[in-house]
């Protein structure tokens, strides 16, 4: 855990409740032990994509549309979210929730690799939301810089990694994390910023 056990009770017990839709999707990931960004970062998405009047979305990792879904929230019937995971599966069961919540966007579910299929999309977006296997990162960062507006937001989850970015000994996963942070901070064409929220969420203004 990043933050102290009574810090992290303290801010799931002050978070308000999902909607009823998001709250299965959270029990189908715990049940499944699949990685969602949770409730605390799903309102930070929601907070961002309002903000900034977030209207054309892209996704590098989807899942099965949990991120996707607080995204819509904002967005409404303007947005266009386009999304990329490599199971069929996800894409069915990320539009059956899509369906129960009645959610107004338009979703184009990419099935395959997330770097294949964002080459060759041209943009601009006006956020790019970064979750791919971890070893990829560093990869991202052209090609979020290629693809996004000017004032438009890259926003990347998992970068203190439960806190393994601060250990001696680093596995590959855990060196591209360090690598894509320290690369993005340097990165003249961004502004980062790391909050240290559940697993880490990095914020990037596109200058």
């Amino acid at each position: 855990m990043i933050l102290s056990s009574k810090i992290e009770t303290y801010l799931q017990a002050v978070t308000p409740d999902s909607p009823a839709v998001l709250r299965d999707m959270e029990t189908y990931a715990r049940e499944k032990d699949f990685p969602i960004v949770g409730p605390q970062v799903g309102r930070v998405l929601y907070q961002m994509a309002l903000a900034t009047k977030a209207r054309k979305i892209l996704e590098l990792g989807s899942g099965f549309g949990y991120s996707a879904y607080w995204f819509s929230l904002a967005a409404r019937s303007k947005g266009v979210i386009t999304m990329t995971d490599g199971n069929k599966a996800n894409k069915r069961r990320a539009f059956d929730y899509f369906k129960r919540a009645g959610l107004q966007s338009q979703f184009d579910f990419h099935v395959g690799d997330a770097l294949k299929v964002a080459g060759k999309l041209s943009g601009p977006f006006d956020i790019v939301f970064n979750d791919i296997d971890k070893h990829e990162y560093p990869r991202t960062i052209d090609l979020a810089a290629a693809r996004l507006k000017k004032g438009g937001l890259f926003i990347t989850d998992n970068l203190l990694w439960s806190g393994r970015v601060c250990e001696k000994k680093k596995d590959a996963d855990t060196e591209a994390i360090v690598e894509f942070t320290r690369d993005l901070y340097q990165d003249s064409r961004f502004l980062t910023t790391v909050l240290p929220i559940r697993d880490g969420v990095g914020l990037s203004l596109r200058l």
